[in-house]
């Protein structure tokens, strides 16, 4: 293991030790101790008024999703700032009074969020140690202690190849046993490279990945459908709904598919109930599947898994689906009260239905519409958020509900009511607000309700790795942890003795390659020279295996010029590329695969966008480490394209988009594009190769400067910078890359003689 990443390790489990005494007690997910937006607890208030006696305090921080709260802490996702200052924050508060106890602010960066669609999502609690896991907009994943102080952190756009929408939702991590769970979609390397909505697992205290999981199919959307666990046939499963508009299920232990509902056209973005253990209920808002209706709410019939021997998922076909009613909702999530489903739908209407018979036993209007805030049941009550910022408290009875109050608070709510120890809190699109009452005596339960206690465990059937996903530097290493465990998942023993490593080539493995590092026991190292590579790594005791993959990135300095790549492809004679002889993309760059391809150009090899996927007409590929800084990046570059369109291509540096803009004639710098976006004007043309040039400087104080440069690759190169771009709050550090944008899969861009280096 990287000795960084040992001592860091070290740290953080002494830290987490001295710090919990007793398992954490609260509301610590947005969905609740429940898992289906319901709570036990009494005495809340059928009224409120802002400003009122019950109004315990107000924060001014924008949110479009939930807080959550543990003992006298509240831990709040919301943004603030305008412009090149906009920052999403995590703020951690007091519970009675509201003030601010520590606050960490997070950067947007190469992402197309728009209309400030930030902070859809919601943190995390552990039960165990009291962290709190957070993915941020822009795909940053941390954990940190209850103290603020960042115990881990993955760029997931960066380190595993995290795509961006410009929808902005994140939603929810999920805590499993010593695991935590969150899903984005991603285009990786190797069998990965195609986009998937992936779920991925790690070590809740160390970060290390445990697994990667892709149970669906190519996305239309991104998806922050909240995970749902439950013991099922003697697993721990996950079911979730997911961007290829498949509900999933999959073993929550070892991230194997079980099985997959192909529930809608479009993301199913709503988080599922289960209901006594038998059915998963959902709802989605876009095209069926089977019929020309928009939307619907079902019930699945659950309990399917792949026969012996075999490999999930299994595909449910109409028969699963025990009963639907034609409701339509895109992403509030309906909870479940003993056997009633309660929802909000798309014309504001509360419905209630029956979770046996999916009947429909009444419902009640109340706005003309809604779209994302789910409601909550506690003491009798449903506290219902709407999008316009209207706040209803509904008695609920038998045949209906009686209103108790509503109130309209400043700014929409788009995210569900939070309650724990005698106090509510809304987060709306302006303010953070809390109602109730100071103290409290709810004691609460543990997360870990859910969990299994009585595991039979059997033999060890396979190994698991960890970490399953490693990533060198030249001259680094590192150690794995090797767990049994059995048929169903669960850790039969925690470390298995003397296995033995190997590079492993699977089967199905479209380019044969092997990382290029070395074993020893049970760590493995890039030497000094190692070059640039990627493979699969087996590990093996007696009859069990299990196995991770693995990279070895240049380091500080990187040069391509393709010519060392063999040219042996050929797409066939239909594809839009029909006839073209090709090679793949190096393997260890992250997000390449299926973007771009190696192609001869006038007797030179060059990286060239592919034009066959509408959802890759946005290449953002990443070439090195994320953890590098203070660099240079240069490259040729060159567009087809005609007097009227062209394309756009440019460089990545440090989190920064240094671009030629085709359309518009102009060198940009941009991180968001509604956020960091500069340009100048830059007269280039189509077919003619140019040279670009950047860096970035960070100084002491955070600031930092942009500078990049472009011209025709045959001329010398100029003494000043084209342009310069000053950021307040500049991203310290962030990994090289390329980009390349082909506006409706039109006309391809090139790229050649990459260079990094440091400043």
């Amino acid at each position: 293991m990287k000795l960084k990443f040992l001592l860091f390790s070290l740290l953080c489990s002494l830290s987490v030790s001295s710090l919990v005494a007793a398992p954490v007690t609260g509301w610590l997910h947005w969905r609740g101790p429940n898992q289906d937006g319901t709570s036990s607890e009494t005495n809340l208030p059928d009224d409120i008024e802002i400003g009122g006696k019950n109004h315990l305090w107000t924060f001014d921080m924008a949110g479009r999703g939930e807080a959550v709260m543990t003992g006298d802490r509240v831990y709040a996702f919301g943004y603030a700032g305008e412009g090149q200052d906009l920052r999403e924050y995590l703020t951690c508060l007091n519970a009675n009074t509201g003030s601010v106890i520590w606050q960490y602010g997070f950067n947007d960066f190469l992402s197309d969020i728009v209309y400030e669609r930030y902070a859809i999502g919601a943190p995390t609690i552990d039960s165990e140690t009291g962290n709190v896991y957070l993915m941020t907009t822009a795909g940053e994943m941390y954990c940190f202690n209850p103290d603020g102080e960042v115990q881990w952190h993955y760029s997931m756009m960066e380190r595993f190849g995290m795509l961006t929408f410009p929808n902005g939702r994140r939603g929810a991590a999920v805590i499993e046993g010593d695991l935590v769970i969150h899903h984005c979609i991603t285009s990786y390397w190797g069998a990965d490279g195609p986009a998937r909505d992936r779920f991925f697992a790690f070590k809740k205290k160390t970060g290390e990945l445990v697994w990667s999981s892709t149970p669906g199919t190519p996305p239309k959307d991104s998806s922050f459908s909240s995970p749902v666990i439950a013991s099922i046939n003697g697993k721990r499963v996950l079911y979730a709904g997911t961007g290829c508009g498949n509900l999933v299920a999959i073993n929550a232990l070892t991230g194997d598919p079980l099985w997959r509902y192909h529930f809608s056209f479009g993301g199913v973005n709503s988080t599922v109930l289960l209901h006594n253990n038998d059915k998963l209920i959902a709802i989605h808002g876009k095209e069926n599947i089977d019929t020309t209706e928009v939307g619907r709410m079902a019930a699945i019939k659950i309990g399917a898994e792949p026969a012996a021997g075999e490999k999930g998922p299994v595909v449910l076909d109409k028969s699963s689906e025990l009963w639907r009613q034609p409701l339509v909702m895109f992403t509030s999530s309906p909870i479940l009260v003993g056997d009633r489903v309660f929802q909000t739908s798309h014309t504001g209407e509360l419905e209630c239905l029956d979770a046996n018979t999916g009947e429909i036993l009444w419902h009640h209007k109340l706005e003309n519409g809604q779209l994302h805030a789910s409601p909550l049941y506690a003491d009798g009550k449903l506290y219902v958020p709407m999008g316009n910022g209207n706040f209803y408290i509904l008695k609920l009875k038998d045949d209906g509900v009686e209103q108790l109050d509503m109130i309209t608070v400043d700014g929409g709510l788009l995210g569900a009511p939070t309650v724990w120890n005698g106090k509510m809190l809304l987060h709306s699109k302006k303010k953070l607000y809390c109602f109730g009452k100071t103290g409290g005596t709810l004691k609460g339960e543990p997360w870990e309700r859910h969990m299994s206690k009585d595991r039979t465990r059997g033999r060890v059937a396979r190994l698991q790795v960890i970490p399953s996903d490693v990533l060198l530097n030249p001259g680094e290493d590192e150690t794995f942890e090797v767990r049994g465990l059995d048929a169903n998942g669960f850790v039969v023993r925690d470390n298995v003795t003397r296995p033995s490593f190997e590079k492993f080539i699977p089967p199905t493995a479209k380019v044969k390659a092997e990382i290029d590092a070395s074993f020893d026991g049970s760590t493995v190292r890039a030497a000094s020279d190692a070059k640039l590579s990627a493979g699969a790594i087996k590990a093996s005791r007696r009859n069990a295996s299990g196995v991770a993959k693995g990279r070895v990135l240049p380091g500080s300095r990187l040069t391509e010029d393709f010519e060392g790549f063999k040219i042996t492809e050929k797409y066939p004679a239909a594809h839009v590329h029909g006839g073209t002889e090709y090679a793949y993309p190096p393997l260890p760059w992250i997000g390449a695969r299926f973007k771009w391809d190696i192609q001869n150009r006038d007797g030179n090899n060059v990286l060239v966008k592919t034009l066959d996927r509408v959802l890759f007409q946005r290449a953002t590929t990443f070439i090195g480490d994320p953890e590098m800084s203070n660099y240079t990046v240069e490259a040729d570059v060159m567009t087809d394209g005609n007097r009227r369109m062209k394309s756009n291509v440019g460089v990545i540096n440090q989190r920064y988009v240094i671009e030629l803009i085709g359309n518009w004639q102009k060198l940009e710098v941009s991180s968001n594009h509604d956020r960091v976006k500069v340009s100048v004007p830059f007269k280039w043309s189509t077919k003619t190769w140019y040279r670009l040039k950047s860096r970035v400087d960070v100084a002491p104080d955070g600031s930092g400067v942009v500078r990049a440069k472009a011209w025709k690759r045959d001329e010398p190169e100029p003494s000043a910078w084209t342009i310069e771009v000053p950021h307040k709050i500049a991203h310290p550090k962030g990994a090289p890359g390329l980009r390349g944008f082909s506006p409706q899969s039109r006309y391809s861009v090139y790229v050649d003689n990459i260079s990094v280096y440091p400043n």
